[in-house]
């Protein structure tokens, strides 16, 4: 079966449905979507979205702290394009159904978060993912140009290699036609062919253990392209959110958000004491990357699984009224938040690296553009400052929603694209197969790819990886395709990417730590 579209939008996050809805006037929409359409990282991102709306605040003083935050790393180039037109683009968020938090007064009550000199972050309640996704959804479920496919899994994206071209990596002009689909509720790949193609999977967050991502965050978008021979940078830097409640067992970890820290929330050790001035001027507000590192040091001097956060001090009412969701997730476990301190961990978080994209959010591949987590623009750097990313996410969106209308018509559909061919393939014989490798590949990850890093870490979890990567690859080979398969098998390949730059980096950078090199290079 194939399907014939003008535009073919991988990912129902923020980048996405905004992508979606700018296109749409334009031509034929398809969005792919792995599970429900709202079951994505945009849903779970509690605190908010970065934009400077008022004074005392200014473009400057964002610009600095986005480049503070990225430790020498960011493109200032695009951290200024972002900067200066995120405003406009959240404003078209509201036009579009989204509610942010207002005052009595009727102004935005604009939060503070770590790495921020200024209360810049529009903000609904503690689930302002969830409502932007809300608001995105109704509008583009309305749009008669917008079908939305869920429960379809993009397998592969479809280039010269199909055609039975060979593409060198760096040295070939990789073209994208389009993907081919797994419909998941009847196991049949179709062939969706697409002038322009734009992809937004999201995170990486399950190939570890402890992640505030949801399931479906394994990074296939990026090992999508990383196979079709695109370029993938930055994969190092991967940031760990400092305080996700400690609740053993519960995936994905309940994010904490930095919004209660900027609310005035200090984190204390086991006995009750307070230690982030010891990392950092700025406490409890410092950046995630430093945060985070403090919170696993603390933990392995003392030999504790958990920190505690203490907002006990802070005002009840307010308190409640902020952030009712963290308060009623803490109640089911008979944590009062107003009496008690909450016990917090690191989790995985969020991937500052992945596809490259130029201003316009194109890849490397023509006819294919990324935005969202899955893309590397250059504003992040080396460790993203908070709530940055929602931003960076509609202003990518839009960008490429104006270079795709502006060249779809002069693209013609690729013929001649064989359907997918599965002959002689099988179910594989154990589903354990799957399941106990990526649970193998979560503990690699997390026990020798984490916050704090070393070469003999690195050069173990390579070599565990390397024998995981053939035994996948061989079971992928004879088995027909299914969802799990194929999320194992593109895990490996993100595992790989962060391990292999990781490994390539001879200093200790923003998110990527390293006991051997504990201090940046000197240039």
């Amino acid at each position: 079966m194939q399907k014939k579209v003008d535009f073919l939008i991988i990912g129902s996050g923020i980048a996405g449905l905004t992508f979606a809805l700018k296109v749409a006037e334009f031509g034929k929409v398809c969005i792919i979507t792995k599970t429900k359409v709202d079951e994505t990282n945009t849903r779970y991102a509690q605190g908010g979205i970065a934009a400077v709306t008022s004074f005392p605040d200014s473009f400057e003083k964002h610009i600095s702290d986005t480049l503070s935050c990225g430790d020498g790393y960011c493109n200032p180039e695009v951290v200024k394009m972002v900067v200066n037109e995120a405003p406009k683009l959240i404003q078209e968020l509201i036009e579009w159904g989204t509610n942010f938090d207002k005052k009595p007064d009727g102004l935005y009550d604009l939060a503070k978060e770590g790495g921020h000199t200024e209360h810049r972050i529009l903000h609904h309640k503690d689930n302002t993912g969830f409502e932007i996704q809300r608001a995105l959804i109704e509008k583009a479920k309305k749009h008669s140009n917008i079908e939305i496919l869920d429960f379809h899994y993009a397998v592969d994206i479809i280039t010269q290699h199909h055609l039975g071209y060979t593409v060198i990596r760096h040295q070939t002009e990789v073209e994208c036609y389009g993907a081919y689909v797994l419909n998941m509720k009847n196991n049949v790949i179709e062939t969706v062919l697409a002038k322009t193609i734009f992809i937004a999977t999201g995170g990486i967050g399950n190939i570890y253990q402890h992640t505030t991502n949801p399931s479906i965050a394994t990074g296939d978008g990026i090992a999508m392209v990383y196979r079709a021979k695109g370029i993938v940078e930055n994969m190092e830097f991967v940031q760990f959110h400092p305080t996700a409640l400690y609740n053993q067992g519960e995936r994905p970890a309940f994010l904490i958000t930095e919004a209660l820290r900027g609310f005035g929330a200090i984190l204390r050790t086991s006995d009750g004491k307070e230690f982030m001035h010891k990392y950092d001027k700025r406490g409890s507000l410092a950046p995630r990357d430093i945060v985070a590192r403090a919170i696993d040091t603390e933990m392995k001097i003392r030999g504790d699984e958990f920190v505690y956060l203490d907002a006990t001090h802070l005002n009840e009412k307010e308190l409640i009224s902020h952030f009712p969701n963290i308060y009623n997730k803490c109640q089911s476990l008979d944590i009062e938040i107003t009496k008690n301190f909450i016990p917090v961990a690191p989790a995985a978080h969020y991937l500052c690296g992945g596809i490259k994209i130029n201003l316009n959010g194109k890849t490397s591949i023509h006819q294919l553009y990324a935005g969202g987590e899955c893309a590397s623009s250059g504003l992040h750097g080396a460790n993203r400052l908070a709530s940055n990313s929602l931003s960076e996410a509609v202003v990518f969106a839009h960008r490429a929603s104006q270079e795709c209308i502006s060249i779809f018509k002069n693209i013609p559909f690729k013929e001649n694209i064989p359907n997918w061919n599965d002959e002689g393939t099988t179910l594989p014989e154990e589903l354990i197969l799957i399941t106990q490798e990526f649970r193998e590949l979560q503990q690699i990850m997390t026990y020798y790819v984490g916050i704090v890093r070393s070469n003999l870490r690195l050069n173990r979890a390579f070599n565990r990886l390397e024998l995981l990567y053939k035994e996948t690859e061989e079971l992928y080979q004879r088995s027909t395709i299914s969802d799990k398969l194929c999320e194992l098998r593109n895990a490996i390949n993100i595992a790989y990417l962060i391990i292999k730059m990781a490994k390539r980096r001879r200093e200790s950078r923003g998110l990527h730590y390293t006991i051997d090199y504990p201090t940046k290079l000197k240039i």
